[in-house]
């Protein structure tokens, strides 16, 4: 359920790690106002007036104007008011540990400003409630990860026992990942992988466990702690074969990392036969949306292997109904390596 959730964040514009029940809470009662019409959103915003604290209302209506509020000014403005009055009034609500309730410090940089203000305040009367240490922490995220690195700290501090906020941390250190290079890269990539082995040692629930396994194997790789992520990978692989919602995107992960480290080691063969077994998947909720991961792919083009890459494109095309596979075949046929974009990170 826990890569579920991610999904419906990364589908939202960015990776908002936190409490799962939270994020499936916020963000079930925010899609129930997608669909709203012009005359029920207007009927909410009434009956607001007449009972300003109902925050159920406030998260539907959050999700009608987060569809809408790039084309039209005042539906931009009224989602800034909704969100400012919930960190104000109601800082626990569900639907702040989501994107919904989250506003971008460029485009709406007064509004994100004053938000973030609230938020400091609702931490500085109540520093040790970690609902709102992690709200706090995931409104600051994208845009100011020392703040939002301190708030997670805080929370583990005071719930040492709780692997949510390991987690938290391995994710905020593990974003943008893959722009960085050198030593910065390995910096924060051993920040993560630390961040994650303290969630795993912490997690008791088995689906949790694979869940993180999927990012601590690839983390590992990047902060060159090979034996680590080998170790990582094999568990993975190890675990699947249960007929598990997520087998696929477990076997999936599993191959790329021990296929990078084929390729690290020389062996081109052995790391084309990983990449191969990593299409072959039988799909998963992340995959299917998502589609799959192309870091290996990229290493083995730099490499001149083309043809390898290509047939991955076509197994994958069985659980990504995507148009981008053909475009990036089209591009690795005329010897190109494609821009994968995301698809590097997922």
């Amino acid at each position: 359920m826990r890569s579920i959730v991610l999904v419906a964040a990364l589908l939202l514009g960015a990776i908002v790690p936190g409490s799962i029940a939270g994020q499936e809470e916020g963000h079930s009662l925010a899609m129930s106002g997608g669909d709203l019409s012009e005359e029920a959103v207007q009927k909410l915003e009434r009956q607001l007036e007449s009972a300003p604290d109902d925050a159920e209302t406030r998260s539907r209506l959050l999700g009608y104007y987060f569809l809408h509020s790039r084309a039209f000014g005042e539906a931009r403005k009224a989602r800034q008011q909704h969100i400012l009055w919930l960190i104000r009034n109601r800082p626990e609500a569900p639907i702040l540990e989501t994107p919904f309730a989250h506003l971008d410090a460029i485009l709406e940089s007064s509004a994100y400003a004053e938000g973030k203000k609230a938020w400091l305040a609702q931490v500085d009367r109540q520093p040790k409630n970690t609902a709102i240490l992690g709200h706090a922490a995931a409104y600051s995220l994208l845009h100011d990860m020392e703040t939002a690195e301190s708030l997670y700290r805080r929370a583990e501090a005071a719930e040492p026992q709780d692997p949510k906020w390991p987690e938290r941390l391995g994710h905020l250190h593990a974003l943008g990942l893959s722009a960085k290079s050198g030593a910065a890269r390995q910096k924060a990539a051993k920040a993560s992988l630390d961040a994650f082995e303290r969630s795993l040692q912490r997690t008791t629930d088995g689906e949790e466990r694979e869940s993180l396994l999927t990012q601590v194997a690839s983390v590992a790789l990047e902060a060159g702690e090979v034996a680590k992520a080998r170790g990582y990978a094999e568990e993975i692989i190890g675990k699947t074969g249960s007929g598990n919602w997520n087998d696929g995107d477990m076997l999936h992960q599993g191959n790329l990392v021990l296929g990078r480290i084929a390729l690290r080691n020389g062996d081109v063969t052995k790391a084309k036969e990983h990449l191969l077994a990593a299409g072959k998947v039988s799909g998963s909720p992340v995959l299917g949306s998502f589609g799959p991961n192309m870091r290996l792919a990229k290493e083995l083009l730099e490499k001149g292997e083309r043809e390898v890459v290509l047939e991955y494109f076509r197994l994958c095309g069985s659980f990504w109904k995507k148009d981008e596979l053909k475009v990036w075949a089209k591009e690795v046929r005329a010897g190109k390596i494609p821009e994968f974009g995301g698809n590097l990170e997922y």
